[in-house]
C-alpha cells in the first residue's frame, strides 16, 4: 500500500463533510444550535419591544408568538436527541432517591410537612460543602492575597433602598380577602384567559387574539390595570369573593431592626452591598493601594414565590463573592500573563444571535480581540474556570456566556456567566461583570461619603477648575427660604 493509497474500506471520493452528515446526533446538534441563535434573538427582540413605549401590542404579540413557536421546535428536536442517544438520559427520580438516602440534602422540617425552598445539609453534604469552602478560599482569597469580610445578614432598608433592591425584585400580589392566602396576580391572569379559551372553543379569532394580547403582557401591567383586568375576568379567590387589590411583593424577606419596630431591615438578597459600603475602611487598611480585591462567603435569602428545579432555586443559600476594584482607566492585570493561554469556551453575543454556536480560544485571544472587555474581567474567568476544574467538574459542561446587550443594566462594561450543563439544562453558575463604578457611585451620593481611591503620579500635574462664585446675599434677597436649596444647586455645576 503507498502513503496516498485510501485506507481499507474507505471510499476516496467521501469528503469529511460527509461522514459529518453521516452522524444523526451531530446534524441534530447543528439544527439545535442554529434554532437557539433564533430563539435568542427572538428574546431580545421582545425585551426590547417590552421595554419600548414606542411598541404596539399588536408587535409585542407577533414577536411573543413567534418566540413560543420557536421554543416548541426546540423541545421537539431535544425529544429526538433523547430518543437517539437514550444513555445520556438522567434518572431524576433515581438521583434524588439517592441524595436523599444518602443525606446529602433533606427537606428542612419534613416531620412537620416542610416548606418549600429549604434544605438541611447532613453529614455528607456538609463535608461537600466545607471542602468546597476552603477550597475557594486557598484558591481566591489566599492566592490572590484578597480581603476577606464577613458582613451582617441582616441589612438595613437604606443600604437596599440605595443599591435598587427595594423597589426591585418585585412582582404583583393579590389577597383572599378571607383567608389571607397570596397568589401572583400575573399568574391568575394567565390561568383565567386559559380557561375561557379553552371553555369557549367556537370563540372568533379575532376575539381569540385580544385575550392572548393580554395574557402575553401579563407581568407589564400596573397594579390598577390588572386589579380591572381581574375583575373583567372574574377572576375569585378560593374563598368566592374578589381578590384585594394588588400590591406590589419584594422577594427579599422583610423584618423590622429594635424593639421599636420602627427600623425596617431585609434579610440580604446577595453578599455585595456590605463591601461596598465598606470600601473607604477596606482601601485604608490597603493603605490606600489599589487596585485590591474583597472577598466574602456567607448567605444570601430570596423569598421565592414557587421555589423549583431541586436546589437551584430555594430561599436560603450561600456564595462566594468578589469584587475587584481597579483604576477604571487602567483594567489590566498583572497576573494575566500567567492564564493568558488557558483555553475557555465562549459564547459570546454574536454567535448566540447568530451561528449559535460556542467558540473555544485562550483567555489572551479573547481579551486581545475585545471579545472580553479588559484584562481584569478575563483574569477571573479564567481563574473562575480553573476553579471548577479543581473542584471536579467536567470542562467540557462549563461554558461562558455573555450577556446581551438588552440583558446588561446601562451602567455595565461587559458580563459574562460562566454556566454548567445540568439535568436541566444551561444554568448559571457564577456571575462576571465589569460593573465600573456604579455602586460606589449610588452609595457615596446618598451618603454624601466620597467613595474615591487616590493615584499617586511619577509627575506633578497642574489642572485649571472654574468654580462658580456668587452673591448669597443677592440669593437671600432674591429666594429668601429656598436660597439655600439654589446655592446647593449652584455649587453642583
Amino acid at each position: 500500500m503507498t502513503d496516498d493509497a485510501p485506507p481499507p474500506h474507505s471510499n476516496p471520493d467521501r469528503t469529511p463533510y460527509d461522514d459529518h452528515q453521516a452522524d444523526p446526533l451531530t446534524v441534530l446538534q447543528d439544527e439545535l444550535d442554529g434554532l437557539n441563535a433564533k430563539i435568542t434573538k427572538q428574546g431580545a427582540l421582545v425585551r426590547t419591544l417590552k421595554k419600548s413605549s414606542a411598541s404596539d401590542a399588536n408587535a409585542i404579540a407577533e414577536a411573543v408568538d413567534a418566540l413560543k413557536a420557536l421554543k416548541l421546535e426546540g423541545d421537539e428536536l431535544r425529544k429526538k436527541q433523547d430518543e437517539l442517544d437514550p444513555a445520556k438520559k438522567f434518572e431524576r427520580k433515581t438521583f434524588d432517591e439517592l441524595v436523599l438516602r444518602r443525606m446529602y440534602v433533606v427537606p428542612s422540617f419534613e416531620i412537620h410537612g416542610g416548606v418549600k425552598g429549604l434544605f438541611d445539609l447532613g453529614p455528607p453534604g456538609c463535608a461537600l460543602k466545607a471542602a468546597i469552602i476552603d477550597t475557594w478560599r486557598k484558591h481566591f482569597v489566599l492566592t490572590e492575597s484578597m480581603l476577606e469580610m464577613e458582613c451582617t445578614c441582616l441589612t438595613p432598608e437604606a443600604v437596599l433602598k440605595t443599591s435598587g433592591h427595594v423597589d426591585r425584585f418585585t412582582d404583583l400580589m393579590v389577597k383572599d380577602p378571607e383567608g389571607g392566602e397570596c397568589f401572583r396576580a400575573d399568574k391568575l391572569l394567565e390561568d383565567a384567559i386559559d380557561d375561557l379559551l379553552e371553555t369557549s372553543p367556537d370563540m372568533p379569532v379575532e376575539e381569540r387574539e385580544a385575550h392572548l394580547r393580554v395574557q402575553r403582557q401579563a407581568d407589564a401591567y400596573t397594579p390598577t390595570e390588572i386589579d380591572g383586568l381581574l375583575k373583567k375576568y372574574d377572576c375569585k379567590a378560593p374563598s368566592g369573593k374578589p381578590y384585594s387589590e394588588a400590591f406590589p411583593f419584594n422577594l427579599m424577606f422583610r423584618t423590622s431592626i429594635g424593639p421599636e419596630g420602627t427600623a425596617v431591615g431585609f434579610l440580604r438578597p446577595e453578599t455585595a452591598q456590605g463591601l461596598f459600603v465598606n470600601f473607604n475602611r477596606l482601601l485604608n487598611y490597603n493603605a490606600g493601594r489599589m487596585p485590591f480585591a474583597a472577598a466574602q462567603i456567607g448567605l444570601g435569602f430570596r423569598n421565592e414565590i414557587a421555589p423549583r428545579a431541586g436546589l437551584l432555586r430555594v430561599r436560603e443559600f450561600c456564595m462566594g463573592e468578589i469584587e475587584h476594584f481597579v483604576n477604571p482607566e487602567d483594567k489590566s492585570h498583572p497576573n494575566f500573563p500567567s492564564v493568558s493561554s488557558k483555553p475557555l469556551i465562549l459564547f459570546g453575543r454574536e454567535d448566540q444571535l447568530g451561528s449559535g454556536k460556542t467558540k473555544t480560544m485562550s483567555i489572551g485571544e479573547a481579551v486581545s480581540s475585545k471579545l472580553v472587555n479588559n484584562e481584569t474581567l478575563g483574569y477571573f474567568m479564567a481563574r473562575t474556570q480553573l476553579f471548577m476544574e479543581r473542584i471536579g467538574m467536567d470542562p467540557a459542561r462549563l461554558r461562558f456566556r455573555q450577556h446581551l446587550e438588552t440583558e446588561m443594566a446601562h451602567y455595565a462594561c461587559d458580563c459574562w456567566d460562566l454556566e454548567i450543563k445540568s439535568s436541566y439544562g444551561w444554568v448559571e453558575c457564577v456571575g462576571h461583570a465589569d460593573r465600573a463604578c456604579y455602586d460606589l457611585d449610588v452609595h457615596g451620593k446618598v451618603t454624601k461619603t466620597p467613595m474615591l481611591a487616590t493615584l499617586k503620579l511619577d509627575k506633578s500635574k497642574e489642572i485649571e477648575v472654574a468654580k462658580l462664585k456668587f452673591d448669597r446675599k443677592l440669593l437671600g434677597k432674591a429666594f429668601k427660604k429656598d436660597q439655600r436649596i439654589v446655592s446647593g444647586a449652584l455649587e453642583v455645576l
